[in-house]
């Protein structure tokens, strides 16, 4: 099994198999227009700018499980990511990723890569801990999504090889795409 397995919804509703995508390298990340995070978008277009030509997609994910933080609906986040980002990488229908209304690429990318823990050196990890700490003092061991931001990264034959919490130094994020490209 492979992220090829899946499809998932265009925000016009149609349906779009990420095997469409085979032989790319793949970053499929959940994503928030008024999030502390939502900033990486610029770095996500920078990445997407740089790359795309040599074989590189970002697939993005609008979702609204934490904090409430992508009220709009599908044409208003495209219209605020594209306005204010920039962005030109497919933008999907918004999702749930966890929970029981979690689409079924989801639940297979938090089966493949679990969570890792937040980067230590992110000024918001230890805010981000306390958090989660209070909701679950188990949370560490839980592969579920916390945060908005959360990236998969894919190799070109479809298979999960990292997961990057949204503390994750960008710079890093952008030097393991680079190396499987």
């Amino acid at each position: 099994m492979s992220v090829y397995d899946f499809t998932v919804k265009e925000m016009d509703g149609t349906e779009k198999p990420i095997s469409d995508f085979a032989g790319k390298v793949l970053l499929i990340v959940n994503t928030a227009t008024v999030c502390g995070f939502t900033p990486q978008y610029t770095d996500l277009q920078s990445m997407y700018d740089e790359y795309a030509d040599k074989g590189f997609e970002i697939l993005d994910f609008p979702c609204n499980q934490f904090g409430n933080q992508a009220p709009g609906d599908n044409d208003e986040i495209h219209s605020f990511c594209t306005g204010r980002f920039g962005v030109t990488f497919p933008q999907f229908a918004k999702i749930d990723v966890n929970g029981e209304n979690a689409i079924p690429l989801y639940r297979y990318l938090v089966k493949e890569k679990g969570f890792e823990g937040f980067d230590p050196g992110h000024e918001l990890t230890s805010r981000l801990e306390q958090k989660f700490e209070n909701l679950n003092p188990n949370y560490k061991n839980e592969p579920d999504i916390k945060w908005n931001f959360t990236k998969f990264l894919v190799d070109r034959q479809g298979n999960v090889v990292r997961r990057f919490e949204p503390t994750a130094d960008m710079k890093y994020v952008k030097e393991c795409v680079k190396n499987l490209l």
